[in-house]
Formats: C-alpha cells, sequence, structure tokens
C-alpha cells in the first residue's frame, strides 16, 4: 500500500523512511505542515510488530504536533519521527548516529527531540551529526531548576495544569480528595502523579514496567493497579499518560470516569470517540492541548531571550486554552476535540 493511500495520511509534506543495517537503524519521519514554521516533533524509539504499524504512528503524531504548535501559539509546523526497535535492548551510539544523519538530511525541515525510549544523552550523540537536535542546549527551567534539556518536566507541569482546569470546569471542585488514575508511570506520568500528590489528589497508577509505579507507591501513596483495570477504574480523573489509541471502541464502554486529561499523544483511537464522550457527559482534554508544555519548553529554548518564568506562564496558559475551548464546545454542542481542531486549523491553514 502506498503511503498516500494509508489511512492517517492527512496531506503529509514529506515522509522519509532510512534504513542503516550496520548501525541497526530502521526509522521513519514524517513532516505534517510547515505553514508555521519548521516541523518539530520528539524521536520515539519502541518494539513495533512492523513497519506498518509505525507507519501508522508516525502519521498520527506529526499531525497532532502540528495541531499541538498552533494551539499553544508557536511558529513551528507539525513532524514526529520513529525508531523501529526496543530501547532496553537495541539502542547503541552507533544507533543514535546514523538517527541524527538521516534528521540531518531533511536539511531543517524537521528538529526533533526526545519521546518515549529516548534520552537527553541519546539527542546529544545524534547531534554530533546533525544540527537540528532540539533539547541538548537548555537554558531554562518553568520551575527555576538547573535545565538538562528534558522536556518531561515542562510536559508534566503542562498536564497537571490543564488537568486542574479541567476539574475545576467539568467537576466544580479542586484538586483535593479528587481521584485521577493514571496509565503510565514513565517521566511524565511520574512526575504528574508527584503534582497530583502535592493537592491532595488520591492516586492509582499502572504501567508495563513496574519501576514508576513503586515509586509512585512508595513516595506519593499511590494505589498499584494492573494495566488491564487501570482504564475500567470509578475515579473522577482518567490520565492517559502512556501510548495512544487507550480510548476506543473496547476501552470506551468501561470507563467510570467523569474527565479524561492525560499526556498521551492520540489518546482516541478515532475522532468521533469525541462525540460519544461527549455523549456520556465525559469531559475530554483534547491531547494535543494539554500535553503541549513540552513543546514550549523546546521553543523557548531555541529562543535568543526567554527566561524561566516565560516559559512557566506559557506552559499556564494552557489551561485558559482548555477552558476556552470546553465553553465554545458547551455553546455549540460539539465535542472538545472537534472544537480544537477546527481552532488549530484556522490558525495554520490561514497562515499557510
Amino acid at each position: 500500500m502506498s503511503v498516500f493511500d494509508h489511512p492517517e495520511f492527512d496531506n503529509h509534506e514529506h515522509v522519509a523512511f532510512y534504513h542503516d543495517e550496520k548501525a541497526g537503524l530502521s526509522a521513519i519521519i514524517a513532516v505534517h505542515n510547515t505553514n508555521l514554521g519548521p516541523a518539530l516533533g520528539g524521536c520515539r524509539m519502541w518494539p513495533y510488530v512492523n513497519s506498518g504499524e509505525a507507519l501508522t504512528d508516525v502519521l498520527r503524531l506529526s499531525k497532532g504536533m502540528t495541531y499541538k504548535a498552533a494551539m499553544a501559539n508557536l511558529e513551528l509546523g507539525g513532524g514526529k519521527s520513529v525508531i523501529i526497535g526496543d530501547p532496553r535492548k537495541a539502542k547503541s551510539p552507533e544507533m543514535m548516529k546514523a538517527m541524527g544523519k538521516f534528521v540531518e538530511s531533511l536539511g531543517g525541515k524537521y528538529f526533533t527531540a526526545e519521546d518515549s525510549g529516548i534520552s537527553v544523552t541519546d539527542l546529544q550523540t545524534m547531534a554530533t551529526e546533525s544540527d537540528y537536535i532540539a533539547g541538548v542546549k537548555a537554558q531554562y527551567h518553568y520551575a527555576g531548576e538547573v535545565p538538562d534539556g528534558n522536556p518531561a518536566p515542562s510536559t508534566a507541569y503542562g498536564v497537571f495544569v490543564g488537568l486542574k482546569a479541567t476539574v475545576e470546569y467539568g467537576l466544580k471542585r479542586n484538586l483535593d480528595g479528587v481521584s485521577v488514575a493514571i496509565q503510565g508511570m514513565g517521566h511524565v506520568g511520574y512526575r504528574l502523579a508527584k503534582h497530583l500528590h502535592e493537592q491532595g489528589a488520591k492516586l492509582y497508577v499502572a504501567d508495563i514496567y513496574p519501576e514508576g509505579v513503586q515509586k509512585a507507591v512508595a513516595e506519593f501513596g499511590a494505589t498499584a493497579v494492573a494495566p488491564e483495570e487501570i482504564l475500567s477504574l470509578n475515579v473522577d480523573v482518567l490520565a492517559p499518560c502512556a501510548l495512544g489509541a487507550a480510548i476506543n471502541d473496547q476501552t470506551l464502554p468501561a470507563i467510570k470516569a467523569k474527565v479524561i486529561a492525560g499526556a498521551a499523544n492520540n489518546q482516541l483511537a478515532r475522532e468521533d470517540i469525541g462525540e460519544l464522550l461527549q455523549q456520556r457527559g465525559i469531559l475530554y482534554a483534547p491531547d494535543y492541548v494539554i500535553n503541549a508544555g513540552g513543546v514550549i519548553d523546546i521553543f523557548h529554548q531555541r529562543m535568543e531571550s526567554s527566561s524561566n518564568e516565560a516559559l512557566r506562564t506559557h506552559i499556564e496558559q494552557i489551561g485558559e486554552t482548555l477552558k476556552e475551548i470546553y465553553t465554545r464546545a458547551e455553546r455549540e454542542g460539539a465535542a472538545t476535540n472537534r472544537v480544537a481542531n477546527l481552532i488549530a486549523e484556522e490558525r495554520f491553514f490561514i497562515k499557510g
């Protein structure tokens, strides 16, 4: 099947495939739209079942980055890259250098950054082969801490701000005593749990890897839950913070939460699931709006002049943006994801 015929192809500007047998690298870069500026999006390494699954993921993720940048008022376009392989077993410096060469080959049309399975150290290795690696020269931190180039703290803080705003709007309460089920305890999910714990939330956590779950139980008094049970818990808020498409035809009927607000990209398996959530009275925080803290962070690191305060203020705008979406969705009787899409498209299509 041609890329042009792929169900997730949406007028993408550029899709490139790269294979380096010696380095063990099989990777794809997808650039969705550059009307607002060069494409920015993280590099994800994951043990995809096959190249078709990887292509589906990179097409969806790159499109989401276009919408994310537009909703965050950034002069950036949307792109993404994926590496096929288990980051815990197959990664090597040679592979990361080869990935840097791949990014460099696009000549600045696409900048990559950290994502699942890729660390700041990996990015630094890529940067030996490319000038288009973001997050390796960090200057600012939203909380005034020493920056290390990892955008996960800003992503988690943005999701926290957005979740808080969503609870205030949808449940008419603060976070004290609110029950939250977090699916995925990686770099972002763990930090989100910390923010929520400090606000008095009751946490339920799950992950396919036990380390993050064990830390959350020990440090935040969280309750560990089996991964297959986390989405169906009787809680106030469901926070998907793992891979995409967690909200699908199979999981939707069992969801009891009245708010869905998490860090994962492409949480809805299909756009029309937004209407199904609306019909059930579940308030959904569009993923590319609530999880924009990381790309906002990377944008500020690339600015000639910014500050910790400017970064924090920009991230905190996520809460107000979400409330604007909810107000418009309620007024128009529309699903929140559809409203967010319309606003984003108005921005990047008009500019183009």
